[in-house]
Parts: structure tokens; sequence; C-alpha cells
């Protein structure tokens, strides 16, 4: 089983707290998002409903820089938002994070852009233990990317790696679960919440919001691996796309969903059984 927990934000900025001033950004979805980690604080934060991150991006990380004051040489370390999302996205967020830190010599930090979208929804007073909270992307193909998280006393215990899957079935095992849930995200989350409701199962939806406020959690997330003296290899590092590419999707097909079923079922039968 997979389990591991994620912090609060404010104990990630108090263990990031130490480095010099940290960028976190995500180009995975739209809207962009953008932001600033700053002596153990959010100091800013951007976002850009673009459909063109490539064209944005560098004027929305300059804007960011000026207002807080803050030049290139100064930066301790970037972050960026790794998947799953849109490929050209996100190889545009990665492309450009991997040449910031070359030039730069700052520290490169990859962050699985989920965990930032279930940590922003933890920010919900609605939010308490024991809920479940699942952040849903648009994969395309009726197919959308999601994780299972579990809130407990001090942040998320995120309790199934990365996935893809149609969203009816994604709907059908949620409604299994018999509990409330926070579902964060883009459109599909409204969707999802809608099909949710003709089982009778009632849940929070949280979406515009927690897209472009998530780089905050990236940027905290990436300054508590950095201070951690975890940063990634500007050579090997790569985004997560969950999903193979489209020359690889055919050959792959049959198999992905019967390991995807697996993964799934284990995770709801090892994991929410006790809840």
């Amino acid at each position: 089983m997979i389990s591991r927990v994620l912090c609060r934000a404010e104990s990630l900025l108090e263990q990031g707290a130490a480095n010099r001033a940290v960028i976190g950004l995500d180009t995975g979805a739209s809207p962009a998002s953008l932001a600033l980690v700053l002596n153990g604080r959010f100091a800013g934060d951007v976002w850009r409903p673009s459909t063109s991150h490539g064209a944005a991006l560098a004027g929305a990380v300059d804007e960011l820089l000026a207002a807080a004051g803050i030049s290139f040489g100064e930066l301790g370390g970037i972050a960026v938002g790794i998947g799953p999302g849109s490929f050209t996205g996100l190889r545009i967020g990665v492309s450009y994070a991997k040449g910031i830190a070359f030039a730069s010599g700052c520290a490169l930090a990859g962050v699985p852009s989920l965990d930032a979208i279930a940590l922003a929804a933890l920010e919900d007073p609605r939010a308490r233990p024991g809920l479940t909270v699942c952040p849903i992307l648009d994969a395309r193909k009726g197919e959308v990317y999601t994780a299972l998280y579990r809130i407990v006393a001090d942040g998320l215990e995120k309790l199934s790696r990365d996935l893809v899957m149609p969203l009816a079935r994604l709907t059908s095992e949620l409604a299994q679960l018999d509990q409330d849930a926070i579902l964060a995200g883009d459109t599909k989350a409204n969707d999802a919440a809608a099909l949710l409701h003709r089982k009778g199962v009632e849940v929070t939806v949280k979406g515009t919001q927690v897209l472009q406020t998530r780089a905050r959690y990236i940027a905290a997330l990436g300054a508590a691996r950095i201070a951690r003296g975890e940063s990634d290899s500007i050579g090997a590092f790569e985004p997560l796309y969950v999903r193979p590419p489209e020359a690889e999707a055919a050959l792959a097909a049959k198999a992905s969903e019967a390991i995807t079923e697996g993964v799934w079922s284990a995770e709801r039968k090892n994991s929410f059984g006790s809840i």
C-alpha cells in the first residue's frame, strides 16, 4: 500500500524557512499558477488563464519577482509541478524550471501536481480528519487524472499512486466509500460531483481557486524538500505523465487497465476499510 503524509502548509513553510526565496510554478493545467515563498511565508502569487503557457510564463515570473523585490540571483530554488496534466504544459514548465536552475545555480525540486491541489483543498473550512480528498484533472478521452488522500491531524495521508481512469469509474469507486469527500480540480471535479449527486452522495467541490493557488503549495513542498537536501538533478529531471505517449498508449491499453483496476481496488480495500 502506498502511504505517505503531506504536512500542512504552515509546517512546510517552517521547514523551508532557512532557504532563500523559492519559486513554485505549475503549467500542467489552465490557469498557470506561480507563487513565491520567502523567509517561511508566502510572498506573492500570480496566475494566468492563458492557453499558451510558453508565451506568458517568463513575464509572469518577472512580475512575481519584481513585486517581491527579488532578483533571479537571489533565488534559493525553483519548484515545479511535474504532473500529471497537459503533456505540452508540463514540458513547458519543466523546461523553464530546468533552465532557471541551470542559469542561476539554484536548486530544482519536482512536486506532484495532485499533491499540491490536495493540499490547497485542505484549506477549506469544512475539511476535517477522516475525510477523503480527491483531486481531479481532465485527462481527455473521457478520463481523469486523480489520486486518493485522507485528512489526518497534521496534514494529508496519500493512499494511492497518481492514476488515470474514466470519470464514471472514479465516481463509482467514490460512491462505494460511503463517506464525505472533498473534490478539487478543474471542471471535471464538478462533473464528478454531479454524477455522485445522482447516486445520492453529497460532496464538497473546490474548483478554480485551488488551481489558481496550487503553486503556493508547490513552492512550500519544494522549499521543504530543498531544505532537506532532496533537490533533483537537472539532467535526469522529467515530468510525471502517468498516461504513456500516444505511440505507446495503444499497445499498453489493456495491460494498463488491468494494473489500474488492481491498484485502485487494493487501495480501497486496504486503506479505506478502516475509516
